[in-house]
């Protein structure tokens, strides 16, 4: 967007009027329901080129790069199907000149106060049923420096909190400084003058850089959160989806991070319905989820993907009973997550404001990233003034299984 605008182009992100003579649609590729929704937005804009309402429908992503033949095939009217790695072709058919100058320079498609900061691209690793390494390759860090002015790039737009984001943080720097480098990429972004929030997302569990973690204790802007997808907790899924650990080193993962970091907050996934997963596997994660109290977790049910190792094994979990699993696990994580919030309520804590909706701004804490996590609900009303883009000292009120309600500290 941003090299389409330094081009003369008016770009628009997710246009309501539709009226834009070029779409380009960005496509995933990772699970079904992506896909389909991909290819119903594919389809929906080759309808409108066809009724004259739009001139040119391209399409990019991860969908484009897993199967642009199929694409080309199935649905010849697009202009055109680029790769995730395809950017230059891309603005070259677009007559657009790269502009090298641009580096760092952002769009954002985010609210103003909130940004996502990608510090590598792919994964190295082979867990068994994800199809990302086939679509993103192999993991290539971008360098701190670049990062870095990213960050003060973002923060001069009036950026707050930025979301560290990648197929797998723990990786970061090997491939271009020899070693896992996140910890001083996180002490470098730490001094990012008026950057308040630091969060990161998609660590992976095994072989994981504790000193990340001391890190996050040493640094004041860093929230106290980490994103780390857990998948499962028996062993023998953990083997079969080839994760590299155990319930055990989980377990112990999990005890140390929280022995350094006291009030942290772990968010984790978890997936059900993996073939061979008995109603004893699911049993296990269901005893230990319980037992390890996540603060925040989610539940996807298994995605039969081709080219994957999994797509050997007989897919043999009916689509019911994974439905059912996923519930029974979230229904486990709602009473675990009421309770946490029940004790937050007297608590005053530090609240990005994201938006007003109806009579309420709608905020977050440290411990809750946009869109997945818990929200902080404050009452507007003629004496509460409250601006969003800010921060705000929210006394809880009360709290609900996946909300907390509280009123401004005065």
């Amino acid at each position: 967007m941003t090299q389409l605008k330094a081009n003369k182009y008016q770009v628009e992100h997710e246009s309501e009027k539709e009226d834009a003579s070029i779409v380009i649609i960005n496509t995933c590729g990772f699970i079904d329901n992506a896909r389909q929704e991909s290819i119903d937005t594919i389809l929906r804009y080759v309808d409108a080129k066809q009724n004259g309402q739009v001139d040119k429908v391209y399409v990019t992503g991860c969908l484009s790069q897993r199967y642009r033949p199929e694409l080309e095939k199935e649905i010849p009217e697009v202009d055109g199907y680029f790769g995730t790695n395809e950017l230059p072709r891309l603005l070259k058919t677009l007559k657009a000149d790269y502009k090298h100058e641009l580096v760092g320079e952002r769009l954002l498609t985010t609210p103003s106060h909130y940004a996502y900061l990608k510090i590598s691209e792919g994964c190295d690793r082979k867990c068994s049923f994800c199809a990302i390494p086939l679509m993103r390759g192999n993991h290539i860090s971008v360098p701190a420096e670049q990062l870095v002015l990213q960050a003060k790039n973002l923060v001069k737009n009036g950026v707050k909190e930025i979301m560290l984001i990648a197929q797998d943080l723990t990786f970061y720097g090997l491939d271009i400084y020899g070693k896992r480098n996140l910890s001083e990429l996180l002490y470098k972004l730490n001094d990012v003058e008026g950057l308040e929030w630091i969060r990161l997302h998609y660590a992976f569990p095994s072989g994981f850089p504790m000193d990340a973690i001391d890190a996050i204790k040493n640094c004041s802007n860093i929230c106290n959160y980490l994103d780390m997808p857990l998948q499962h907790a028996s062993d023998n899924m953990l083997k079969a989806m080839r994760r590299g650990i155990t319930k055990e080193k989980s377990t112990r993962l999990i005890e140390s991070i929280r022995e350094k970091v006291p009030g942290i907050a772990i968010r984790t996934t978890f997936l059900v319905g993996y073939p061979g997963e008995t109603e004893k596997d699911f049993e296990d994660l269901v005893q230990w989820t319980e037992a390890m109290r996540f603060d925040r977790m989610g539940a996807f049910t298994y995605s039969h993907e081709e080219n994957t190792h999994a797509h050997k094994a007989n897919d043999d979990v009916p689509e019911d009973i994974k439905k059912e699993r996923a519930g029974i696990l979230m229904e486990a994580q709602r009473g675990i997550s009421h309770e946490l919030n029940s004790k937050k309520v007297g608590q005053k804590l530090k609240v990005l404001i994201d938006r007003k909706e109806g009579d309420y701004f709608i905020g977050r804490t440290e411990h809750d990233s946009p869109e997945v996590d818990n929200e902080v609900l404050v009452k507007a009303d003629e004496n509460t003034y409250l601006r969003v883009g800010d921060f705000a000292t929210i006394e809880i009120t009360s709290g609900e299984d996946y909300d907390l309600y509280g009123v401004p500290v005065k």
